[in-house]
């Protein structure tokens, strides 16, 4: 796809299919490029595509078909979104740090591609405000899917997930216990037969039961 000159081309981006559930429309939504009138458009919209596709059919998928919904509170940044919301202190890391992050049209420092998605899980929200442990739904991710890392923030249990090539496996919170739970190599903290207790009473994973597809169309899906 080239680069975004026009309405009709932005268009067309919001209609790209990432996976079953998604559409590229669903990340580009942005309180500082909308406030600020910044705009919060891919200047590599293929390579964009490419690392949102492997977010939302690697990660973002498996948690909407186990737990429901799945709301995006902040995903793809521009560079310059990203780097106004660095330079004012509006909780965003710089670009550097950001590639292959919420900067999904960038690759880091070792050339791999990667993307970000800040979510809640409106499932898990209303236990986490009841006083249910943050790490429940960590423990889970870790054990159920390919992310490359976690981080969660106090409000209503939302974290962001980072898919990227060569996944780093780090899991960090701004909740308490705040820090570092899991480090990059490293072997989780609990047993999996603990990790597996606390997280007992979760659905079964992909479990949701969807309208079927009929098979005359199924093909088109």
């Amino acid at each position: 796809m080239r680069k975004i000159t026009s309405i009709d081309a932005l268009e067309t981006l919001g209609r790209v299919r990432l996976s079953r559930h998604f559409f590229m429309r669903d990340f580009l939504y942005s309180e500082i490029g909308n406030f600020q009138g910044i705009p919060n458009i891919p200047d590599d919209p293929d390579l964009a595509i490419k690392a949102g596709e492997r977010l939302c059919q690697e990660l973002l998928d498996p948690l909407f078909e186990t737990f429901g919904n799945v709301i995006v509170r902040s995903a793809y940044r521009s560079p310059a979104v990203n780097q106004f919301g660095n330079e004012h202190g509006l909780g965003c890391a710089s670009n550097e740090r950001n590639y292959a992050g919420h900067i999904w049209d960038g690759r880091d420092a070792e050339g791999h591609m990667g993307a970000c998605a800040s979510i809640v899980v409106p499932w898990f929200a209303t236990q986490y405000e009841a006083g249910r442990d943050w790490r429940d739904m960590a423990w889970w991710i870790h054990d159920h899917l390919p992310y490359s890392s976690v981080y969660f923030f106090p409000v209503r249990a939302a974290f962001n997930l980072t898919w990227r090539e060569e996944p780093l496996r780090t899991i960090s919170s701004y909740v308490v216990p705040k820090g570092l739970l899991l480090r990059a190599g490293a072997e989780p903290s609990e047993p999996k037969s603990a990790r597996e207790e606390r997280y007992a009473d979760f659905p079964q994973f992909r479990g949701v039961a969807l309208p079927p597809i009929p098979d005359k169309w199924a093909a088109g899906s």
